[in-house]
């Protein structure tokens, strides 16, 4: 785990590396909204009782409230952006056009 981040309070952003060995799902759950991002390798993300594969350029982004883990697919290591805000913190999506087009 990498910090991207330097201040302990607030939205946090990390680069992980998960290591092929990381494959036995150990949900959790806390206050919190996390987004991921996979950049390379393909990882597992278990949110409640769905289980899903994530590739390169793929995203999940959930309440943390829920039980979850991530982990590897056994494959091969993925590596990651994680960014995990506080309570009420939540990233949106910018649907509209393009500023200035």
């Amino acid at each position: 785990m990498i910090p991207l981040t330097r201040h302990p309070s607030g939205t946090q952003a990390w680069k992980i590396v998960i290591p092929t060995s990381k494959v036995v799902p150990e949900p959790r759950a806390h206050e919190g909204y996390e987004w991921i991002y996979v950049l390379s390798g393909r990882m597992r993300v278990v949110l409640g009782d769905r289980d899903w594969v994530l590739g390169p350029g793929e995203v999940a982004t959930f309440d943390t409230q829920v039980p979850h883990w991530f982990g590897s697919t056994g494959d091969e290591p993925a590596e990651i952006l994680s960014i995990f805000g506080r309570p009420g913190e939540r990233m949106s999506l910018r649907t509209g056009p393009p500023i200035g087009g």
